[in-house]
């Protein structure tokens, strides 16, 4: 057991100790603010505080992890190695930057509790982020320093042993629109054909008219091809559902018809099912709660995962609801827009509440991107920035996450690249 001596064992002092000693590195830990139980420990031990007592291992507090509250931090970040780092510390610490406390500003979402602007949709954007303007938006920079810490510990104490984590690879899919055509009803139909032809779109009309008659087979209608590649390969896909409105009549269906039912448990029989929930239900407590409900009914399973519709994440309010609904994942924490790691990690974390000063049961996935990040900034080196994102994960034995919408699985040529890293790089045994 590694000992840490800290003059003051706060909240934010243990949650982020146990989330890079014990998540990141496997380690177990001890904390102790007793100078004579410190002093008598015979295995590995440091000391976190301002100055070091003696010649122990010793990493210099910054003072975030002891302070309470949320206040506007000046942050300068600086190049560090293969990466970077802020909140530097002096010269006598083991670590030029105290890790700990700039990973707890990161994985927190302290600068999301800050005055910022929002965008249109009112979620904090990207652009607003420390990673986003200091260029580190697209590393892992937690998991990365956990690993020279470890380094540290290997100097420091030789015969540590740090288990060895396996990396996962984890696809998830986004169904606001489980059918292109079909399942949508005589009123959503007709508005789909209204518009279509309101703007000279003649031979979606043409599909359209195949498909409702059962000549052709809806765009969207792959899951066949989803299972199968499920089936065959070894890494894990939840596939997430909405049952509320859709904010598009024409693409809104009837989440009651028994097709969309029969689809939703062919889906759960072979994989995780997960609840996208509206964007109604994120204002209204009673809507959240009846769109949960729907979705156990169908499954017959406790809701486990949710995700909010375009990745809204109003913190801390909903984040409280989904501890208080007994939800134990959220898979919102992600920039749609842009590629990178949103907390900075790539290790699930749990959800700390800054203004209760509590870490909750509530598990955050971090997510490398969104299928729409990447269309909308990048074309030519996509799959480059990929497979970097990805080798870069794996090195670090991490969780590789992408969100994908089901339109990227249909039959057309530009979504090829989609295809081949889902069936392929992502389920490389499919």
């Amino acid at each position: 057991m590694l000992l840490i001596f800290t003059q003051n064992l706060t909240p934010r002092i243990d949650f982020i100790f146990k989330h890079i000693c014990q998540r990141i590195l496997g380690l177990e830990i001890g904390f102790t603010s007793v100078i004579e139980e410190f002093i008598g420990h015979q295995g590995p031990k440091l000391s976190y505080t301002k100055q070091p007592m003696g010649n122990e291992l010793f990493v210099q507090s910054y003072g975030l992890l002891e302070q309470v509250g949320v206040e506007d931090l000046e942050i300068n970040v600086k190049p560090w190695e293969d990466t970077y780092g802020f909140f530097a510390v002096g010269e006598k610490s083991a670590l030029p930057f105290d890790i700990f406390s700039s990973a707890f500003f990161l994985l927190s979402r302290y600068e999301e509790y800050l005055p910022h602007v929002k965008d249109e949709l009112g979620r904090f954007p990207a652009i607003e982020s420390l990673g986003y303007k200091s260029g580190f938006l697209m590393q892992p920079v937690v998991d990365m320093w956990a690993y020279k810490w470890k380094q540290v510990l290997q100097r420091a104490f030789p015969n540590m042993a740090f288990p060895k984590r396996q990396s996962v690879v984890h696809s998830l899919l986004k169904i606001e629109q489980p059918y292109e055509f079909i399942n949508k009803g005589f009123v959503r139909s007709g508005a789909g054909y209204a518009m279509d032809i309101s703007k000279f779109r003649f031979r979606t009309v043409f599909k359209r008219t195949r498909v409702l008659l059962g000549v052709n087979k809806d765009p969207l209608n792959v899951y066949d091809w989803i299972i199968s590649v499920s089936k065959s390969g070894e890494n894990k896909l939840t596939a997430f559902f909405l049952l509320g409105d859709h904010p598009n009549l024409r693409h809104g269906f009837n989440s009651r018809r028994k097709r969309f039912k029969s689809l939703l448990k062919y889906i759960s029989d072979y994989n995780d099912v997960g609840l996208l929930f509206s964007y109604h239900a994120l204002s209204d407590l009673e809507a959240l709660k009846y769109e949960k409900k729907q979705l156990e009914d169908i499954t017959h399973r406790r809701l486990a995962s949710a995700m909010n519709a375009d990745y809204l994440v109003m913190l801390p309010e909903l984040y409280r609801i989904f501890v208080e609904q007994e939800i134990e994942t959220d898979y919102s924490m992600v920039y749609e827009d842009t590629p990178g790691f949103r907390a900075g990690t790539c290790t699930p974390f749990l959800f700390y509440d800054l203004d209760y000063e509590i870490k909750t049961p509530l598990i955050i996935h971090p997510i490398a991107f969104t299928t729409e990040g990447f269309n909308k900034k990048y074309e030519s080196d996509s799959l480059q920035r990929i497979s970097a994102l990805y080798d870069l994960v794996m090195e670090l034995n991490g969780t590789f996450s992408v969100f994908f919408n089901i339109q990227d699985f249909s039959e057309q040529k530009s979504n090829a690249i989609w295809r081949n890293l889902f069936s392929e790089k992502l389920n490389p045994n499919a």
